[in-house]
């Protein structure tokens, strides 16, 4: 590995703080994504003394700002090039799909999939000198989709294909390209989410309610759940950090028992057997 810079994306909260600080603390010189100088100031405060860590100003949706913070990035490293690059950022957007307005799609997809796309091809150009790593966050969810979440599902199946196509045109250059599936783990998305839910009572109409109140309710009922058995934002930093340094770094990494169990099942239990199962976890 010709240097240890590394850009991830997403680094305010959650999954992507741990993965910022964790490779800090291994040594790398990692610039961190953030959308506020505010959360990059309590970042850098976690870091140890002497962390090279850097904070920079990325809002993935904003193609002159990515081009920016890459500039930055750039002359930051010269010629050692980023070695890894962690498309992390992202939200999740949910509801019925029969009431979810379009808007709720578009933006779902406008930062988890074009978001990572045009951080990518900003990237690409430190990357390919020093036969840097690309790493994308993906989820279980992106395999296995339950109800409700189908903006966020998607997307994150989006992700799965992205990074297939990515690996094999970038292979020429010996570029490559993981893919790390979380399933539940114990971070603010949570308390997002319990927000978000919230957000549909009141933004759709009686219809909607009445006929999909057993679902929120649910919702509900597995968003306490999730909180509660989560794995650490640790686990996908370890996976992450495995993406990056290891001379065999796998094409896709399942983080936490639950995405491992659907995982694997989801690839062997016929469709129709694998939609009874789902619908009896998620008790609808």
């Amino acid at each position: 590995m010709a240097s240890k810079n590394v850009l991830v994306t997403g680094a305010s909260t959650g999954i992507g703080e741990a993965c910022a600080l964790h490779l800090d603390r291994l040594g790398w010189r990692v610039f961190a994504g953030v959308r506020r100088d505010e959360d990059g100031a309590r970042l850098k405060a976690q870091a140890p003394a002497g962390s090279q860590l850097t904070p920079v100003r990325i809002d993935v949706t904003d193609e002159a700002q990515v081009i920016t913070a890459l500039d930055t990035i750039r002359t930051a490293v010269g010629a050692e090039g980023l070695s890894g690059l962690v498309n992390n950022a992202g939200v999740a957007r949910g509801g019925p799909i029969e009431f979810l307005p379009l808007d709720e799609w578009r933006d779902q997809f406008e930062v988890n999939i074009i978001g990572q796309i045009a951080v990518t091809k900003a990237a690409l150009a430190l990357i390919r000198p020093v036969k840097g790593r690309v790493v994308f966050i993906g989820s279980i969810s992106g395999r296995v989709s339950p109800p409700m979440v189908a903006p966020y599902s998607a997307s994150k199946h989006a992700i799965e294909a992205l990074g297939a196509a990515l690996r094999d045109e970038l292979l020429p250059w010996g570029i490559k390209v993981a893919v790390v599936e979380p399933g539940v783990i114990k971070t603010p998305i949570w308390a997002k989410g319990r927000e978000r839910v919230d957000e549909f009572e009141q933004l759709f109409g009686a219809e909607a309610l009445g006929l999909y109140r057993s679902h929120i309710d649910t919702i509900r009922t597995s968003i306490d759940k999730s909180e509660r058995r989560g794995v650490p934002a640790a686990k996908v930093a370890d996976a992450v950090e495995h993406a990056l340094t290891s001379d065999r770094p796998r094409h896709r990494y399942l983080v936490g028992p639950d995405a491992k169990l659907a995982g694997n099942l989801a690839r062997v239990v016929p469709d129709r057997l694998w939609a009874r199962l789902s619908r009896r976890l998620l008790s609808l």
